[in-house]
């Protein structure tokens, strides 16, 4: 008996104080949505919240300094009666998406689904009163489409956030609060999002680097203690195979399962604020991007990207072996604008054709460049020619034997050499397409 409780006490001595600092292990569900989740290489993400009233984007509180009582007038004419989740997902499948990911709450603090852990939400705040999560999880479940909700780390409507982050520091009528407070308010509202909506697809995190410094170039060291090996033991807890992501724009965070970039490709900064590239890791990668200019609704914004620049983007992300999250943000009477169903819908059309080599691929042998990306899947490698003025393609010599190359979805084989000059084809005569001439290669 001695011998034994000397061997739970050695136990405890030696695990206890090392407990929180032990690697995280996905579980088997987790890597089965891993798997899942970089095959499906498309969704959508959705921005919409009281804010859309204001038609000036989801920083609009923030951008113009709204106090907090004027801000929550907005929730008593938020009544969004042409919601219609069918037609939401079902725009969402014709675009060739799998998955999408909505703000459940945003850093206005206002919650768009039903909480207990505040009034201050979609179903007790408004006169629409239903509960639009729960109505989007519903259709998404019966068109196979997987969920994933978005969720504000930063809150410019409560007290205990406190201390206060670098943002929204103009609003009038904030006040202070005690931090331990608002941890638990976000582990409940979390623990309500897991628990009321069915198997989803993860939870998307943002806000963390409103508790960094920020000296103009990077990131210094958080202010607080975000408590994320309680939130993220507690997702992975009660549904093991939720894939967890954080917008921190730093590297990956014990207990993550994806990592994102924001308006950046993978290693790319033209944002000022994007990822270093020695910090990208091994995990599945995300890009997010706007189809115009705004993440919310904004009446005033014409900066609205051709389809084909929208189509390169998601090319070039899948070039990166990274999915393509892009954005709308619904309008306030829950119509998605008509601009954006169209440009989702030449998407889907684009892909219909060419998606074998986006769907299931990973990042090619070739770095992608402004005139081509590569994508592969086995033994084939797909060659995305972007530059519709190239005749000549030359790439570093590639390691493996090559059987064959063509023009994808053809029997028209290309010319090529792969040798000490490096893999080189020849495109011919034949005229390339506008937007993308994919190559076909076939490796031993």
């Amino acid at each position: 008996m001695r011998k034994i409780i000397f061997k739970i006490l050695f136990s405890i001595i030696l695990i206890g104080p090392y407990s929180k600092a032990q690697k995280y292990v996905p579980s088997s569900e987790n890597l089965e949505s891993r798997e899942w989740f970089q095959n499906a290489r498309f969704g959508l993400f959705v921005h919409w919240g009281v804010y859309s009233i204001l038609g000036d984007g989801e920083w609009v509180m923030n951008n113009q300094n709204i106090s907090i009582s004027e801000y929550e007038k907005l929730p008593t004419f938020f009544n969004p009666i042409d919601y219609d989740p069918v037609e939401w997902v079902s725009m969402v499948k014709e675009a060739g998406m799998k998955y999408i990911t909505i703000t459940s709450r945003h850093h206005d603090g206002f919650s768009m689904f039903d909480t207990k852990m505040s009034d201050y939400n979609i179903v007790q705040s408004t006169p629409y009163g239903k509960d639009i999560i729960k109505l989007l999880a519903e259709e998404c479940r019966k068109q196979g489409i997987k969920l994933f909700f978005y969720y504000s780390l930063l809150d410019w409507n409560r007290d205990d956030y406190f201390p206060r982050g670098r943002t929204g520091k103009g609003i009038a009528e904030r006040g202070k609060g005690k931090w331990e407070s608002y941890i638990k308010f976000m582990k409940g509202q979390i623990r309500e999002l897991l628990t009321q909506y069915g198997e989803i697809g993860g939870i998307w995190f943002d806000g963390h680097w409103d508790q960094k410094e920020w000296d103009g170039t990077k990131f210094g060291d958080s202010k607080v203690d975000w408590h994320y090996d309680e939130i993220y033991g507690m997702i992975h807890e009660l549904q093991p195979q939720a894939l967890i992501g954080n917008n921190h724009h730093i590297g990956v965070i014990s207990g993550e399962d994806f990592q994102m970039f924001e308006k950046d490709l993978p290693g790319e900064n033209t944002t000022g604020y994007g990822t270093p590239e020695d910090q990208i890791g091994s995990l599945p990668l995300e890009v997010c991007e706007t189809i115009n200019g705004s993440w919310g609704f904004n009446l005033q914004d014409r900066k609205h990207k051709s389809n084909k620049e929208l189509i390169h983007y998601l090319i070039r992300a899948a070039g990166y072996g990274s999915n393509f999250l892009l954005n709308v943000g619904p309008m306030p009477n829950g119509k998605i604008q008509l601009e954006h169903k169209a440009s989702l819908k030449a998407i889907g059309k684009w892909l219909v054709k060419n998606g074998n080599t986006i769907y299931e691929t990973r990042k090619g042998p070739f770095t992608p460049n402004e005139n081509f990306v590569s994508t592969q899947k086995g033994n084939i490698i797909y060659l995305h020619v972007l530059n519709p003025e190239l005749k000549i393609l030359q790439m570093n010599k590639l390691p493996s034997q090559v059987k064959s190359v063509k023009i994808f979805n053809s029997k028209e084989s290309l010319n090529f050499r792969n040798d000490r000059y490096g893999f080189i084809v020849d495109m011919g005569n034949n005229q390339l397409d506008p937007i993308d001439t994919i190559v076909e290669i076939q490796i031993k």
